[in-house]
């Protein structure tokens, strides 16, 4: 599809309802040819390959005209010995098969048994039998993108010509001996031989920056060599660990690995080697059955807050490493520590990982399976054990990595029986799914990568899955594992429907994206939350619906006559909708980490769904294709904070807790305002002081009965006040203010519409939003159109006359620029 957008054949596919006009492009079979010529004597080597790192997917390879291979896997890493196809000047030639074709056919083939699902839901407008193809998943179509069934040369391709040995991967992964009281460093090398007899040579692997070099004889054998090497990290010198963000820095170091092999054959690598230990802890807790689950780095517990990662464009040729650097960025910038690269789409490019290694951004990596049961006959499973190997090998050098997970709900799609199995063959389907994750790619990890952890499936049981064969009989049992999360019918602002798990790695509600990111996408008449182009983008059953009936349990519905503001509205109410269910469950995660209720708890993670878009559509992101920030991504920014005062009611009574992820104990202040809806001035302040908040750890600080709280600051009620607080530790440290709405905003008395203005003023490559109300204001949104950048803040409760705000742009802008973009809104503006 980039091809032709390149050559003009098409235009923008995301462009209203392109995605069905251009079906036919997938249905096709498709051919790319080239004519090169080889820059150097070719004739002077013993083996010259063509590689291919990544080809999608389907194809057949002819190198002047002589099929030289085939390809059927878009993650594998294609090498073709062309030796004898050669020539000075050469024409490539790839045939691709449509995919969409191809799964149909793999399917028919088929001919034991169906392999569920047949077909995606009809508001996915998506194509068939995904699981008979190794390509990404989600480009069939899932309930947030698109059908771009894609084919192509996704991924570089060259010529490489050797004589003796070729160096196909170069692995290291450090270990900690706690015994020794060092670290020790493996390093594989992957050679492949063309020698016809073993040959000998020297390694040696440097790391100045520990003052540590080795050197190794080696020995290679003719055929595929691996040569394994354990460096001894240098004990009088203190090794600066890799820590996730938000704990400590991520120093890497340069290392050398030199080969000098018989012959005069030299291979120089330069890289960077990271110092981290990764533990899952899956341990009984006193007080509950099961187990934990929750990690360890460098020993110590993390509570793991992030979101999950899907592909940032269908066209994987449109992601940058520019664009890359700006999600990730903006996930750091949100105080997460982690993302989950989700099954359903693709192992991400080297840059992602390399920009999360120096982000701190810890990766839970899924293999690319999801949401369906997949065959397993021996071409299959041969084909997923040659990408699980290559992908390993790729990736296991990241201390960004933490995790490697066999797929995503596969298990619970069988325990839960969500494709409607027979009962008589549900064995079968258990006994593929066995076969697949725990005898071929479990196998696979634990042989590649004995310094990570490894699990089945998300959600899992994890220890107690494998223990009762692979497949749990209860895959979201809150006492085992991760658990997935999602509720849309539920009053979001009740705590008590949130699963007291030992972690969550998904959980959500869907938004729309704001009006300048569809406005680039769609035509005037498009614009109405019930047009055929929001009905034809929504691709959640019923998800428009659910948005506006989630809202309405706390807030009016939009009303003004004008369709396009109306509209307008419309959009950002589902963006506060969406902030504050998320804010609420988030909150009720962190705060359950160090308690045990009902024998529940120990929560240590919170990944929601989803970070980021793959186009301009109704999604559970809280990143809008682009990489533009909905309100929900300001909203993490404050919940994930390092340091979270939490509020919330039980039975009338109404606590705060201390949340954090500090290293340290600190004493702190906790301060308590209570506001009325119709004035600037608090109606009552007190401090809470000395607290002791301990590091790690999430405890109450506060506890009253909400009818003495409200009797003290009267004249408030319920529906005329809203309460505020924050922790601070003198100078030194603050947390951000937090607030807890005593009543639905419908039911506010005293909320009135505030003149809001704002004075732009520019502070070298910042600019200064001075703001002034004449009224308390919740859910306040600066919005500067296609200008991209972040404000430091947004979507927030103003209670202060003034207040500052911050916008970071991404590129360059200027006041004049700024103030003819902006909208500045709040909840009364839309009613």
């Amino acid at each position: 599809m980039c091809t032709l957008m390149l050559n003009k054949c098409v235009w923008d596919p995301y462009y209203r309802f392109n995605d069905l006009n251009y079906s036919w492009v997938s249905l096709d079979n498709w051919i790319y040819s080239k004519e090169f010529r080889i820059p150097f004597d070719f004739r002077k080597w013993q083996k010259v390959n063509l590689i291919f790192e990544g080809v999608d997917t389907v194809a057949e390879v002819l190198l002047n005209n002589v099929t030289v291979g085939k390809t059927d896997n878009m993650f594998q890493r294609y090498t073709f010995d062309v030796t004898e196809e050669i020539r000075d000047m050469n024409t490539i030639v790839l045939h691709f098969q449509s995919a969409v074709s191809y799964a149909a056919q793999q399917s028919k083939a088929h001919t034991g048994y169906q392999i569920p699902p047949e077909c995606p839901e009809p508001v996915q407008k998506g194509v068939c039998h995904v699981n008979f193809i190794r390509k990404e998943q989600c480009s069939f179509s899932w309930d947030w993108g698109p059908s771009f069934p894609t084919q192509g040369i996704w991924k570089d391709v060259r010529i490489v010509a050797y004589d003796i040995c070729q160096l196909d991967y170069l692995t290291f992964t450090p270990t900690y001996v706690s015994s020794a009281g060092e670290w020790n460093l493996k390093i594989e090398a992957y050679f492949d031989v063309v020698s016809s007899k073993p040959f000998g040579g020297q390694v040696t692997v440097s790391i100045p920056g520990l003052q540590t070099q080795q050197m190794y004889n080696i020995e290679l054998h003719p055929g595929k060599s691996m040569i394994p090497l354990l460096m001894n990290i240098n004990k009088s010198i203190t090794v600066e660990t890799w820590w996730p963000n938000g704990h400590g820095n991520q120093t890497g170091y340069n290392m050398t690995v030199n080969f000098k092999l018989e012959g005069g054959y030299h291979i120089e690598k330069l890289t960077k080697v990271y110092f981290r230990t990764v533990e899952l802890i899956e341990a009984p807790i006193a007080g509950s059955s099961g187990l934990s689950f929750y990690f360890k780095i460098n020993g110590l517990p993390i509570f793991i807050k992030g979101s999950n990662w899907i592909p940032a464009d269908s066209f994987q040729d449109r992601v940058t490493v520019d664009a890359l650097r700006l999600l990730l960025q903006s996930a750091v910038d949100a105080n997460m520590n982690t993302l989950r690269v989700w099954g359903g789409g693709v192992y991400e490019q080297d840059e992602f990982y390399e920009i999360c290694d120096e982000l701190g951004l810890m990766i839970w990596q899924d293999f690319m399976f999801a949401c369906a049961l997949y065959p397993t006959d021996q071409a299959f499973v041969e084909s997923v054990r040659a990408e699980a190997v290559h992908q390993i090998r790729r990736l296991k050098s990241h201390p960004s990595i933490i995790i490697w997970s066999g797929n995503n709900e596969n298990e619970v799609a069988l325990a839960s029986n969500w494709f409607s199995v027979p009962p008589s063959k549900l064995q079968l389907y258990i006994t593929d799914y066995v076969t697949l994750y725990v005898k071929n790619i479990r196998e696979i990890v634990l042989a590649e990568d004995q310094t990570r952890p490894f699990v089945t499936s998300s959600p899992t049981n994890g220890a107690e899955s494998m223990a009762e064969g692979g497949v749990s009989q209860n895959p979201y049992d809150p006492h085992f594992g991760d658990v997935h999360f999602y509720d849309y019918a539920s009053d979001c602002w009740n705590w008590k429907v949130f699963p007291k798990a030992r972690f969550v790695s998904e959980y959500g509600f869907q938004s729309w994206p704001s009006f300048s990111t569809l406005e680039k996408v769609s035509s005037p008449e498009d614009w109405s939350y019930n047009s055929s182009f929001s009905l034809h983008r929504q691709h959640h059953r019923d998800g428009n619906t659910e948005m506006l009936e989630q809202a309405a349990i706390h807030f009016k519905l939009p009303q003004n006559p004008d369709p396009l503001v109306m509209f307008k509205d419309t959009l950002y109410l589902t963006q506060v909708m969406q902030a504050q269910c998320i804010k609420t469950e988030t909150e009720f995660y962190r705060r359950s980490q160090s308690e045990i209720v009902d024998g529940k708890g120990h929560t240590m993670g919170a990944l929601y769904w989803q970070l980021n878009d793959i186009w301009q559509a109704p999604s559970w992101a809280s990143l809008e294709y682009g990489g533009k920030w909905k309100m929900l991504h300001y909203f993490a920014r404050h919940f994930f904070s390092p340091l979270l005062p939490v509020g919330f009611e039980d039975d009338g009574v109404f606590y705060i807790y201390g949340v954090s992820d500090l290293h340290k104990d600190y004493k702190m202040t906790l301060n308590v305002r209570v506001h009325q809806w119709s004035s600037l001035q608090p109606v009552c302040a007190r401090r809470v002081e000395p607290l002791v908040v301990k590091a790690g750890q999430a405890a109450p600080l506060y506890k009253e009965p909400m009818a003495e709280l409200l009797r003290q600051c009267s004249p408030c009620t319920r529906q005329s006040c809203v309460v505020s607080f924050s922790l601070t530790a003198g100078n030194e440290l603050s947390s951000p203010t937090n607030h807890h709405f005593l009543s639905s905003l419908k039911d506010a008395v005293g909320l009135e519409k505030a003149k809001i203005t704002a004075k732009i003023v520019q502070q070298e490559n910042i600019y200064s939003f001075e703001l002034e109300t004449t009224a308390v204001a919740p859910f306040v949104w600066l919005d500067v159109g296609s200008i991209p950048g972040r404000f430091s803040d947004n979507g927030f409760l103003l209670t202060e006359k003034k207040k500052t705000i911050l916008f970071y742009p991404w590129k360059s802008t200027s006041i004049t620029e700024l103030e003819r973009s902006l909208h500045l809104i709040s909840l009364a503006d839309i009613y």
